[in-house]
């Protein structure tokens, strides 16, 4: 289902005209008025009108989280505003796993366009007026599924809160008003399911058919895709977006295993990540974003440190770019270990794998001459510790020629997350 089905077939040529109206637009509006953008605009001599084709976009230079970082340390409160600070609605700040939070502010036309890109994560999701919407979500300064309150507005559905609630109350609600869509983190949603069987809670009795995540890769991997429609009975759906970007990414119903860039709302690229020079369509690389309806807090040509692979060609009915495999991981989180590259999707598709193993976490052992791959498991109770470890190993061996460490963990003792998930740790000398 398409939420604005005339921009989003529309020729690739036409396409790329809108978004170069949109971006010079924006350009126009806060060239001397943001100061983040206009110093880097005076540094690299380039004027608003100089860009008016995608030939024209290598002009602009690359921005990194580490500069806003930077110029919000040197302005104090806040940096990259374009306006006065009493115009702006919203405050939000990143989760701060990589760092000290960046913090984001929109103007309410900023925060209307985040709710317009919402719109269309849902109707691609096949999300209608007739649907109530469960956010299991607690409300802090992470963005995380804010937008998402005002995008199911847009739609016209009901949405349900599910914040200062416990995970079985939510479960609790969720059956009591029976909700029909499910967001929150895939992490979540597999431990949602862990308190239902642990409480007894039949889930035949839930009415959800759609479950959509975010905040984490995960629902595009394959092992945990399956565990979640499995469990819920609905079918799974990524999202992609972030604090610094806005809602970027979806996954259709047509099209799964994948992820749609809303290219009527950002310009898309991909790039080598080390020479920073275009890949070829099936090649793996990193993608950069600039985001054309937020001219509140604006970013340009943004590496965003997410993994993609863009398929060749438009895929299906709708032009806009297409992530095989949606959101692959993270660029700066991909190790070595004996000359094996290792990405935590890939550890969370072998783990996924296994319906008795409730919740697991990785560790890179870099310390001494050997590194070494280990693995904590944590099983449901009455399950086979033995034959699960063994198969696990078996698989992760004969898939990548390493023989991990795989070691029991004592039940309840790993921790659970109902945001981010860190699973994946590396240990250095």
């Amino acid at each position: 289902m398409y939420y604005q089905r005339e921009t989003e077939t529309m020729p690739r040529a036409d396409l790329e005209a809108l978004q170069f109206d949109k971006l010079h637009a924006m350009l126009e509006e806060i060239d001397g008025r943001n100061e983040f953008y206009t110093g880097k605009f005076r540094q690299t001599g380039v004027r608003p009108g100089d860009i008016r084709s995608r030939d024209d976009l290598e002009r602009l230079p690359f921005t990194r989280k580490t500069e806003l970082a930077t110029a919000q340390d040197q302005a104090g409160f806040a940096c990259n505003l374009t306006y006065p600070l009493k115009r702006y609605t919203r405050f939000h700040q990143t989760s701060g796993t990589t760092g000290k939070p960046l913090r984001v502010f929109d103007t309410r036309q900023s925060w209307d366009w985040w709710a317009h890109c919402w719109a269309h994560v849902y109707s691609a999701a096949n999300v209608t007026p007739e649907d109530r919407i469960f956010c299991a979500f607690s409300f802090g300064p992470f963005i995380g599924f804010w937008s998402s309150v005002d995008g199911a507005a847009k739609i016209g559905a009901l949405l349900v809160p599910g914040g200062g609630r416990s995970s079985l109350e939510r479960l609790q609600l969720m059956r009591e008003t029976e909700c029909t869509v499910l967001c929150c983190t895939p992490s979540y949603a597999l431990h949602l399911l862990e308190v239902a069987d642990q409480h007894d809670i039949d889930m035949r009795e839930m009415k959800i058919h759609t479950t959509i995540h975010a905040g984490e890769p995960g629902a595009n991997i394959p092992a945990v895709k399956q565990r979640i429609e499995a469990g819920w009975r609905a079918r799974c759906h990524d999202h992609a977006g972030s604090s610094e970007t806005g809602a970027y990414g979806f996954e259709s119903a047509e099209r799964p295993n994948g992820m749609y860039i809303i290219e009527s709302e950002y310009i898309a690229e991909v790039i080598d990540p080390v020479t920073l020079r275009p890949i070829a369509p099936g090649e793996c690389g990193e993608l950069v974003l600039t985001n054309l309806g937020r001219t509140g807090y604006p970013v340009i040509r943004y590496r965003t440190g997410d993994l993609v692979r863009p398929a060749a060609g438009t895929q299906g009915d709708r032009s806009f770019l297409f992530l095989d495999g949606g959101i692959i991981g993270r660029v700066d989180d991909m190790t070595t270990v004996r000359g094996v590259n290792i990405y935590p999707g890939a550890i969370d598709n072998f783990v996924r794998k296994f319906t008795a193993i409730v919740e697991y976490r990785t560790t890179v052992d870099k310390q001494g001459s050997m590194d070494e791959l280990r693995i904590e498991i944590e099983l449901t109770p009455g399950g086979f510790p033995e034959t699960v470890r063994e198969e696990l190993l078996e698989d992760i061996r004969g898939t990548l020629g390493l023989r991990p460490v795989i070691t029991i963990a004592e039940a309840g003792s790993l921790p659970r997350f109902d945001m981010k998930a860190r699973r994946f740790f590396v240990v250095q000398d």
